[in-house]
């Protein structure tokens, strides 16, 4: 499922995983929140910039066009759901009917992970956990109930084992 939806087509690989991991800031799903942030980190964005996803309404290191779709989804990511069409007018002036479709997907694909892994507390891969606790603490983040035993974790983060698209 997430290799028909994270690779650029539409929109750009990166606002997808922008989108997705304000989606996991909103639901409250830490394991999402440092997946989608690392991913970022991997394929490039500066941590600067990771880090102002947390107040990225009030950050200039966003465009116009990203703070519209980070604007809904964190709405959308949201329990219950709390976008509403002034969401869309706002997307209409940046994207295309099409480009819509596809942050949409990345936001529905993220609220299944995000309830899947926040309810099993899956278990966050090693280099997430220590990229995520010297780039993500200073914004509040914390791995909480998704560290486990040494035993349970994965090494490396999806990217790193080839299990994602970059």
């Amino acid at each position: 499922m997430l290799k028909l939806i994270f690779p650029g087509r539409e929109v750009s690989g990166e606002l997808k995983q922008m989108v997705f991991t304000v989606a996991s800031l909103a639901s409250g799903c830490v394991h999402c929140q440092s997946h989608g942030s690392y991913h970022l980190h991997k394929i490039g964005m500066q941590d600067e910039k990771i880090q102002a996803l947390w107040s990225f309404e009030s950050s200039d290191l966003f465009s116009d066009a990203e703070r519209a779709a980070l604007s809904l989804a964190l709405a959308a990511g949201a329990a219950p759901n709390a976008s509403g069409p002034e969401h869309f007018v706002e997307l209409r002036k940046h994207f295309t009917d099409m480009q819509i479709i596809e942050i949409l997907a990345v936001i529905a694909a993220g609220g299944y992970l995000n309830r899947w892994n926040d309810t099993i507390a899956t278990v966050t891969d090693q280099e997430s956990i220590d990229w995520a606790e010297q780039v993500l603490k200073p914004v509040g983040w914390d791995a909480g109930k998704h560290v486990g035993e040494a035993h349970e974790q994965r090494k490396a983060h999806p990217i790193t084992l080839g299990w994602t698209n970059k």
